[in-house]
């Protein structure tokens, strides 16, 4: 799959070619939530601690630093700080030749890439054991759907789908430990 290798691996970047501004900013919260630096409530996102020590990509830098007020996820896409580190994500992937700036949009190669990158990471049959970084591709990939059976509550709790879960949520393990006939093996909490 050659095409797959001219994307970033910057799971934002991802997100901004799928969905927009909207995609590419839920992820950001998503990953700062799932690294302890977010918290949601009745439909807004406020900060609960520091930005992680791992080099955060500068529109979640952005995007933490302009919840030092809390605000829904409109209000966050409005705010100067996030809208300027969108603004220097597109012009990275305008320059790689990923997104058009006449008739806004990627272009033929990033749909085609996005495709193929979707194809190879299909929504797993539940949603224990994925890493951070997986969890953030299949959103950046497969947008509200991924985001609803990913992280339930907090999609709930921040508001960050205009409805509730699109599809049928992950399946849980069994809580007797058992590998429910799909060779995975218990996990942890709803995230």
């Amino acid at each position: 799959m050659e095409s797959t290798t001219s994307l970033p691996a910057d799971p934002h970047a991802i997100a901004l070619l799928r969905g927009g501004a909207r995609a590419a900013v839920t992820v950001a919260v998503l990953g700062l939530h799932l690294r302890g630096a977010v918290e949601a409530g009745r439909g807004t996102l406020r900060t609960s601690g520091p930005v992680p020590r791992e080099s955060a990509p500068t529109l979640a830098r952005a995007v933490h630093a302009t919840l030092h007020r809390p605000a829904g996820l409109r209000q966050l896409l409005d705010r100067r700080g996030v809208r300027d580190a969108l603004a220097g994500l597109r012009g990275e992937l305008g320059t790689a030749g990923l997104l058009r700036t006449v008739l806004p949009g990627p272009t033929f190669r990033a749909r085609r890439a996005l495709k193929d990158l979707r194809g190879g990471h299909p929504l797993p049959a539940h949603r224990y054991g994925l890493s951070v970084e997986d969890k953030l591709l299949l959103v950046a990939l497969h947008g509200d759907k991924a985001l609803s059976a990913l992280a339930p509550r907090f999609t709930r709790e921040a508001g960050l789908t205009d409805q509730g879960p699109a599809g049928p949520e992950l399946r849980r393990p069994p809580r007797d430990g058992g590998d429910g006939g799909d060779g995975s093996a218990g996990g942890s909490g709803p995230v």
